[in-house]
């Protein structure tokens, strides 16, 4: 029996469709004649789901008691037993009640798939095993059922059901996924836009991995090897030369002419490791890569242009973009060079060949490396060799009559091996060219003459001197091979202590030039910085007074980079000065390395002090901002009140009633009330700005401060409907300031609402944070003016009745920020503006 086939709708959040789409899928197959029962469904009590339910053959469910209380669940044996074509079974990522035969659903799936019963099911997003933790930090909800990534990416058919946030909580305002009374709490929490934005990208990058991965199946069964452009993707080959930067520029605006399309960019090294681009180049032309949305790949291989190919196909790559070539035309004579190998076998994939300013100029003559071999072995194999052979020339003399030539020539072959092995190849050749003379004057007739008579003695001797001259070359390249090797490993731990060094964050600069004047044995090493005033001359280099010096570590610093033993140029204004001796050619290398990471870091510590700088002139200015915004109106406001008041009291030309009397002196006594309790904050608020008095954040409760908010309100106060747990943890906020903060949202909020609706606030935990959403029912405000509402001196009064501006939010955010904390407005599901007021939880809250 053929296993069945299973087909999984994927979704981002409940709500979006999947059990419809599933139902719809069993409907239609059910009208093609095919035998569809339903295993188990959960309509959620809503009701186009339970429509499509009529029709459908229903599966009975099995009935578990545990704890005393009954469940329900999956009835796999009566599945099976009724041998459908297809089962419907909802929620794959379910976990049954204990007692049942599986832990999880999927299990049962399982069972039913190998009955040979195809199975249609769901899951969301929020399920699946691997992005967990991803969905707990978005949405702050721990997601306890969950199925491994595997058991979906086994399905035959995977299908996205797609709904935009927009959309969705349109679908839960009109009741249509939870109950009324769960609406306003699920929107302000779990179904905000930021998170359902967030799930859906999830699933969206989900899906799309799956379809990578059934492309790239599809290609190997097929034995496809061919390009297929289902998406662009631009490759840019880089070698660390001075013509990466604008290779890949290049590639990059290539990409930007498809949208979606891909910039990889790949660097071939050699198989033996010795050989590489410069590290500092690299990197940055790496970083370059990543700036522009690109990632960057490092691939191993001898035949560079197989090596880019592979890669390339390997990615589905549909261009790959390379420098025209460096080398001179005589070079090119002997060898086509990577581009144009690279183009001849690239087939389907376009090639771009770009010029730049240093194409055909050659690579650069390398610079001399050292001796493969120390001084002491070198000695030791000339002495070997000038000493050597006549010795065991005198020693081998006595014995000419009783030993053949060809023993001889071998005595002299192994002393010739051991100068190679002691000295390497010159000692080598001189000892292997010293002992044929010898060998041909004392051992081969006629003796004592440089003739030989015998041709194949002749041939004896050049053997021997072949031999010498490879061994000894073999020994000279083993030689040079691992004292490249060694460096190699000495220079990447090298790189790897500087990597290790930035994670740590020990990148100042100090530090950094400290370690590198440790790292190289150098007396001092200086960061140069070219004065902006100065003039760019061409003895410059050489001019204390066109540079200063930005940090240095050592001894005496260099003054300008004329003074130094070695300097390495940064970019047109920034060198560095090391003094100490010159440095090789390789040593240079991993110090451009160190130098291109002191720059950085000398910029990042130049950007936070600027940051610094910048912060009390931004808070002061918030501040300003919400007194003026303050003094514009809610000073204004209650004054207003209660001079209408106090001159109605004191008109002679209305007789007033008792009770009007009272009313009057009410409004005038609540007037001045708001006015006392304004004035105070602001006195509060210009001492803040003062420096003199700061905010007083402390732990409180909100079930503390949102009432007596409320009370502040006066008749408003039945307007207000709360929605406060008294689970929350403490906040840390001021209290005066927070309830300044509520009055002002909530009274702007009533007063933009229908008469016949109220005004909901809400908290809620995410992690770190407690959200405050004081919710109306208004006319809102348009997405594009959510910023301008902020701005000073700008209320609904000043305005038309519908531009939704509202009245204080200008003090509100300030007041806030001075908190620590954020005040921004979204719009209300169904029509109105909901104000999300967020502060953080205090440390001694504990955490879930």
């Amino acid at each position: 029996m053929s296993r069945g086939r299973l087909r999984v709708y994927l979704g981002a959040a409940p709500g979006v469709g999947k059990t419809y789409a599933m139902l719809g899928e069993g409907r239609r197959g059910l009208e093609r004649g095919r035998d569809v029962v339903v295993g188990f469904v959960e309509t959620h009590g809503r009701p186009r789901t339970e429509a499509l339910l009529e029709g459908l053959e229903i599966i009975p469910r099995k009935t578990i008691v545990y704890r005393g209380t009954t469940f329900t669940e999956l009835d796999v044996a009566a599945v099976i037993e009724r041998a459908p074509k297809v089962a419907l079974v909802d929620e794959l990522a379910h976990t049954n009640v204990p007692g049942s035969k599986n832990v999880k659903r999927w299990q049962d799936i399982d069972e039913i798939l190998d009955a040979g019963i195809d199975v249609v099911s769901t899951v969301n997003i929020q399920h699946l095993e691997s992005v967990n933790d991803v969905v707990q930090e978005i949405t702050g909800v721990p997601q306890r059922e969950t199925v491994p990534d595997e058991v979906v990416r086994r399905a035959d058919q995977i299908e996205l059901v797609d709904m935009s946030p927009d959309a969705l909580r349109r679908r839960m305002a009109h009741g249509n996924v939870y109950a009324p009374s769960k609406v306003d709490a699920a929107l302000s929490n779990y179904f905000r836009v930021g998170n359902l934005t967030a799930l859906r990208e999830l699933a969206l990058l989900w899906v799309a991995g799956k379809v990578d991965d059934q492309l790239d199946r599809y290609r190997a069964d097929h034995g496809i090897a061919t390009t297929w452009e289902a998406r662009e993707r631009v490759v840019v080959a880089l070698t660390g030369g001075p013509e990466g930067d604008t290779l890949v520029r290049r590639a990059a605006r290539i990409a930007a002419r498809t949208k979606g399309a891909d910039l990889l960019a790949v660097h071939v090294t050699s198989a033996d490791g010795l050989a590489g681009a410069d590290p500092a180049s690299l990197t940055r032309q790496r970083t370059l890569v990543e700036d522009m949305g690109g990632t960057y790949h490092q691939v191993v291989g001898d035949d560079i242009p197989r090596a880019l190919l592979d890669f390339a196909r390997g990615v589905n790559a549909t261009q790959l973009v390379l420098g025209a070539s460096r080398r001179g035309r005589f070079a090119q004579v002997f060898s086509r060079g990577v581009g144009v190998e690279t183009t001849a076998r690239s087939g389907s994939i376009d090639v771009h060949m770009i010029t730049h300013e240093e194409a055909k100029k050659g690579r650069g003559r390398p610079g001399r490396s050292r001796a493969a071999l120390t001084r002491t072995r070198r000695l030791s194999g000339w002495a070997l060799a000038v000493a050597g052979m006549p010795l065991l020339t005198a020693v081998l003399t006595p014995f000419r009559d009783l030993l053949s030539l060809p023993s001889e020539i071998l005595f002299f072959l192994c002393l010739t091996v051991g100068v190679a092995l002691a000295g390497g190849m010159w000692p080598a050749i001189t000892a292997a060219v010293g002992g044929s003379l010898l060998l041909n004057w004392y051992f081969t007739p006629p003796i004592g003459e440089f003739t030989i008579s015998d041709p194949e003695n002749l041939f004896a001797l050049l053997v021997f001197v072949l031999v010498a001259a490879a061994v000894s070359t073999i020994v000279d390249i083993a030689a040079r091979r691992t004292r490249e090797a060694a460096r190699a490993s000495a220079d990447a731990e090298l790189l790897s202590t500087l990597a290790g060094h930035v994670l740590r964050g020990q990148a100042a600069v100090p530090s950094l030039l400290e370690r590198m004047r440790e790292t190289f044995g150098l007396s001092s090493v200086t960061l140069l910085e070219r004065r902006p005033e100065a003039a760019r001359t061409p003895d410059d280099q050489s001019d204390p007074d066109v540079w200063r010096i930005v940090a240095t570590s050592g001894g005496a610093p260099s003054t300008c980079p004329g003074q130094s033993d070695t300097d390495v140029v940064i970019d047109e204004d920034m060198m560095l000065a090391a003094k100490g001796g010159p440095l090789e050619a390789a040593d240079r290398t991993v110090l451009e390395a160190f130098a291109a990471e002191a720059a950085v870091a000398l910029r990042q510590e130049r950007l936070q002090e600027a940051a610094e700088q910048a912060r009390p002139l931004a808070e002061a200015d918030k501040m300003r901002t919400a007194l003026l915004a303050a003094v514009s109106h809610d000073l204004r406001t209650p004054l207003a009140s209660a001079k209408a008041a106090v001159e109605s009291l004191a008109g002679t030309e209305i007789a007033w009633s008792r009770e009007d009397r009272d009313e009057l002196l009410a409004t005038a006594d609540e007037s001045l009330d708001k006015l006392a309790r304004l004035v105070a904050n602001l006195l509060d608020m210009s001492r803040l700005q003062a420096g003199v008095l700061g905010a007083n954040p402390q732990p409180i409760a909100l079930e503390e401060i949102i009432p007596r908010a409320i009370d502040d309100l006066g008749p408003l106060r039945d307007r207000i409907e709360g929605d406060v747990s008294i689970e929350l943890p403490e906040i840390l906020a001021d209290p005066a300031l927070l309830e300044r903060v509520l009055v002002n949202l909530m009274s702007n909020a009533v007063r933009y609402s229908p008469p016949d609706k109220t005004v909901l606030i809400t908290a809620s935990w995410h992690g770190e944070h407690v959200e405050i959403r004081v919710m109306d029912r208004g006319p809102g405000i348009p997405p594009e003016a959510h910023d301008r509402v902020f701005q000073p001196f700008q209320r609904l009064g000043d305005r038309d009745n519908h531009s939704g501006v509202g009245l204080g939010l200008a003090l509100s955010r300030g007041l806030t920020e001075a908190m620590g904390g954020t005040l921004v407005p979204e719009e209300t599901p169904g029509g109105g503006l909901t104000m999300i007021l967020t502060l953080p939880i205090s440390s001694r809250a504990v955490t879930p």
